[in-house]
């Protein structure tokens, strides 16, 4: 296992965390919703904390840390910008949006997980898979939001 593959693995999983710190503070600036205000302040907290530890190991292997996003990640928050505009802060606009956007974090994580074996350590490997739960449950807080209001309607 080589420290330098280990460090750009790590790298790669903390962008998308700083995809999801950036675009749920836009779909936070997007909503008039305390109650999704609340929810996104959580989620960007989640990925505070995942980072944290992402951050650390890469540190710990000798690397610098990456404060960039994914190309991918601009692309989505655009859209989401986009959308949220053109649908006047609707709602379900938003929750669609952000649940494109964990499935995103979702799909980074289990290529990692899957692909990457090899250069990740066995601690590293128990960090990501719970980091990918804990993602897990927002994604699916945000998938039960969307879908009460498709049952309400």
């Amino acid at each position: 296992m080589e420290n330098e593959k280990s460090i750009e693995v790590l790298n790669s999983i903390i962008q998308i965390n700083n995809d999801r710190i950036e675009g749920y503070e836009t779909a936070s600036k997007e909503t008039e919703d305390v109650d999704l205000k609340t929810l996104f302040s959580g989620f960007i907290n989640t990925s505070e904390q995942c980072k944290k530890s992402l951050e650390a190991g890469v540190r710990e292997l000798g690397g610098e840390v990456t404060e960039s996003t994914r190309v991918t990640g601009k692309f989505f928050r655009v859209w989401m910008e986009v959308k949220a505009a053109l649908t006047g802060n609707d709602r379900k606009a938003i929750l669609n949006s952000c649940e494109f956007g964990e499935q995103a974090a979702q799909d980074v994580y289990e290529k990692v997980l899957t692909d990457e074996l090899e250069n990740l350590n066995a601690e590293q490997q128990t960090m990501l898979a719970a980091q990918k739960n804990l993602l897990k449950v927002d994604q699916h807080k945000i998938i039960s939001l969307r879908d009460a209001l498709v049952e309400i309607k």
